[in-house]
């Protein structure tokens, strides 16, 4: 009997299971400067005249050049190769080439070494602003590019070292690979202070320095464990020298060309970015030149920690306006039930909500900044305020960032958990501001440090809240409870009396500078407590439309 035949089925078109529908079109290209808060507080901190080249970063960091940097450099992590194949010792740190792209450009716009050299007011605050626009594009360059920017204060407490390395620390020329450090047209500075027994608690490192015969110079022995960057061209290190912990310079390469031992021993697994590489070195005989007097290391590196703080405070704004601009993005082109998301009452009461913690932390990190650039143009008083509030905003914005960029990644749902959205790895950088530079204990207790041994950081406070008085009752009455807590302050209650300076500090800003709409939103939910436990719950007086207008014309 012969076999039936039938007509062979119609298969189905492959795409008929996967049409694409409701999602939003690519973000990328945008610009990471069409940012109203942060080109209104450049132009208020005295850097009007960077606004084109802030602009033009902004540009470039939200390109799919840039953007395809960012990724690459992450999915292809740095590499160490301890040995080369004839098994001499080369201690190398190998990069992916996006890296290296990311760092030319970041070095090339000044966000490194070059406001030190640039005798302009406001260079300190056009590369706070530059950092602003430019890790919209890729977080973990920024550490090499903020440890060469912190070394050079400290390195200026040594004055031979600095003129001989300086010139070349604010190079805008990045050269990776070592080589002899004064052959080079641009240097990346690191920093190696922690240990396994201290971490923050740095009077107790045991990495011992032994002086040579020649004035200045030691040998070190020890061991630290987190070095960030181990592939720049010199370090900053504390080791114990005969009277006391010191702070000394450590070259990869010494000048007659051949390897400082600087072994590097493994690269850590570690949470957040992994273009960075963070490593545990070890010294046996290393050279290294002692930087400012013996025994005076951590009064050293005191600028070094100022400069690197503030950057935290920037990093941690700028995760925040990025997972920002991604959620509000998403929001202004997916519906649900009938309507887009940002039409939805409740995801604009969220967005809106973002946007004030973000509005918040972009004025505070530029406000920090213009008091960074004014300090060391010689304002005593704005040194003061600065000694102060740059730990205040150190300990409250890097806080407020893992839960801004999980309530952001929220936003997109299953799609801001995945890893082509972007967001996860906003998500995993977060953490790392806070603990970066001092936890929050560690900027807590400095505050209450501060307080207690110099009256002037809080008479400095106090002067900058008094350019709000009478604007809202609200901070007014904020003011005069701080006033009262800081008499009553313990070491145990330091965390609730610093986040109440952040608060008021964040408060005055915006009733100052911000439109009425986002200072009332803000003072009503962070001052008055008319605010839930969650992002979402601004009250129903809250001008929601105004506030996305301003943060995100898309969405208002």
């Amino acid at each position: 009997m012969a076999a039936q035949t039938s007509a062979p089925a119609r298969l189905r078109s492959p795409s008929t299971t996967h049409d694409v529908t409701n999602q939003p079109p690519p973000l990328t290209p945008y610009d990471a400067s069409e940012d109203t808060a942060l080109l209104e507080g450049l132009r208020r901190e005295g850097a009007g005249w960077a606004e084109d080249e802030v602009r033009a970063l902004g540009v470039r960091a939200g390109g799919a050049e840039a953007r395809e940097w960012g990724e690459l450099a992450n999915a292809h992590p740095p590499v160490l190769r301890s040995h080369d194949r004839y098994g001499h010792r080369v201690d190398e740190v190998d990069f992916h080439p996006a890296w290296h792209r990311l760092m030319e450009v970041a070095v090339g716009a000044g966000l490194a070494g070059a406001p030190w050299a640039d005798d302009r007011p406001g260079a300190h605050v056009a590369r706070t602003a530059g950092g602003l626009v430019w890790g919209h594009a890729e977080a973990g360059h920024g550490c090499p590019t903020s440890m060469t920017y912190a070394a050079v204060p400290a390195l200026r407490a040594q004055p031979d070292l600095a003129a001989v390395y300086e010139p070349l620390l604010t190079s805008r020329v990045y050269e990776p690979g070592l080589a002899v450090p004064t052959g080079k047209r641009g240097l990346l500075a690191g920093m190696g202070m922690t240990e396994k027994q201290g971490g923050s608690d740095v009077r107790t490192n045991t990495t011992a320095a032994t002086p040579t015969g020649e004035p200045g110079v030691y040998t070190l022995r020890g061991h630290k464990w987190f070095t960030s960057a181990p592939m720049c061209d010199l370090f900053l290190v504390l080791a114990q020298a005969p009277d006391g912990l010191s702070c000394f310079l450590v070259p990869r390469v010494l000048p007659d060309g051949t390897r400082n031992t600087f072994r590097v021993q493994r690269l850590k697994d570690k949470l957040g970015n992994r273009s960075n590489a963070s490593a545990e070195p070890e010294f046996d005989g290393t050279v290294a030149w002692l930087v400012g007097p013996e025994g005076r290391g951590v009064k050293t590196i005191i600028e070094m920690v100022n400069c690197t703080r503030l950057d935290c405070v920037m990093a941690s704004a700028t995760l925040m306006r990025a997972s920002l601009v991604e959620a509000g993005h998403h929001a202004a082109h997916r519906r649900a039930f009938g309507a887009r998301l940002s039409e939805q009452p409740l995801m604009r009461n969220v967005l809106a909500d973002l946007a004030l913690e973000s509005e918040a932390a972009t004025t505070l990190t530029l406000r920090l900044a213009g008091a960074a650039d004014r300090a060391v143009r010689g304002d005593a008083r704005e040194a003061a305020f600065r000694r102060i509030a740059t730990a205040v905003g150190k300990y409250w914005v890097t806080k407020r960032g893992p839960a801004f960029t999980a309530e952001a990644l929220e936003c997109l749902g299953g799609n801001g958990y995945v890893e082509e959205s972007g967001m996860p790895r906003h998500y995993r950088e977060a953490p790392l501001l806070s603990i970066w530079e001092g936890s929050g204990n560690v900027n807590a207790l400095d505050v209450l440090r501060a307080l207690r041994r110099d009256p002037g950081t809080a008479e400095a406070l106090f002067g900058e809240l008094a350019l709000a008085t009478g604007a809202d009752a609200r901070l007014d009455g904020a003011v005069r409870g701080l006033r009262d807590q800081l008499t009553t302050g313990s070491e145990a209650g330091a965390r609730r009396l610093v986040e109440r300076i952040a608060l008021v500090l964040q408060a005055s800003l915006l009733v100052r500078h911000a439109p009425p709409a986002v200072a009332d939103a803000f003072c009503a939910t962070r001052l008055a407590g008319d605010w839930g436990h969650a992002f979402g719950t601004l009250p129903n007086g809250a001008d929601l439309a105004a506030i996305l207008g301003r943060a995100l014309p898309g969405t208002a």
